[in-house]
């Protein structure tokens, strides 16, 4: 008996995204009101197409300026496409820039409730995780004060604990487990780990560790100058980028 195909939670349709670059903030003002404002165009993604589906651990592997980040960016909706189409199946979690979106006023407990509630997540369901972020954020007494006496450490901490235990159907991680001190980020490592150990769970990874690429992805893509120009097996993948660089 042949093995269900799993549906697509990411689809890529052609996307395109493009920055008009101005040479100062007054252009960039300027431009909104005249079109003739002098300008350059960054094509940071070129006519882009894939699909991920459910399951599936794919590393983004490509230099800087590759267009890694621009594609994480439109999948959690920070920004959108010039051109082409993005699909999302599913609740996503992004393990990126995790002290950010913190409100600075509010304690690290309403921040719990806070940015999981902007995941879409229920009062009670947030009342479910809400011991385990705390034990897994490692910050004690602090969880009950105001963000802004936050060390830029401790609000990495409690970001990671929060993305990583809000039962994402789509898992994003860039470069985040290089949180906190040697022991917690083996714990950050082991966290990860756990989570894809569910087979409903769909990992998108972005690292430029092509060892760490190996440990937790099955495929590969390989991105340069925003083209998509190889997508097969991470072993491959690696080989494939490793001769170009």
């Amino acid at each position: 008996m042949e093995k269900e195909e799993k549906k697509p939670v990411i689809t890529f349709k052609n996307v395109s995204k493009e920055y008009k670059l101005y040479k100062s903030e007054q252009e960039r003002f300027k431009a909104l009101f005249f079109k003739s404002v002098p300008h350059k165009v960054n094509h940071a993604v070129k006519n882009m197409s894939f699909q991920i589906r459910q399951g599936e651990s794919v590393a983004l592997l490509g230099r800087n300026g590759a267009g890694k980040s621009t594609i994480l960016k439109m999948i959690t909706g920070v920004s959108f496409p010039t051109d082409g189409e993005i699909i999302v199946d599913g609740q996503v979690s992004a393990l990126l820039e995790l002290t950010s979106g913190f409100d600075r006023e509010g304690t690290g407990r309403e921040n719990i409730y806070l940015k999981c509630g902007l995941m879409g997540m229920t009062h009670e369901e947030i009342e479910a995780i809400e011991e385990t972020i705390t034990d897994f954020a490692e910050i004690g007494d602090y969880m009950d004060q105001p963000i802004r006496s936050y060390s830029s450490g401790m609000k990495a901490r409690l970001g990671f604990a929060i993305n990583v235990n809000a039962n994402p159907d789509i898992l994003i991680v860039d470069e985040a487990l290089s949180v906190g001190d040697q022991a917690f980020r083996k714990k950050c490592r082991q966290k990860v780990e756990e989570v894809m150990a569910d087979e409903k769970v769909t990992l998108l990874f972005v690292t430029h560790s092509l060892a760490t690429a190996q440990d937790f992805c099955e495929r590969g893509i390989v991105l340069e100058r925003g083209k998509k120009i190889f997508d097969g097996e991470i072993i491959e993948a690696i080989d494939f980028y490793a001769a170009k660089n």
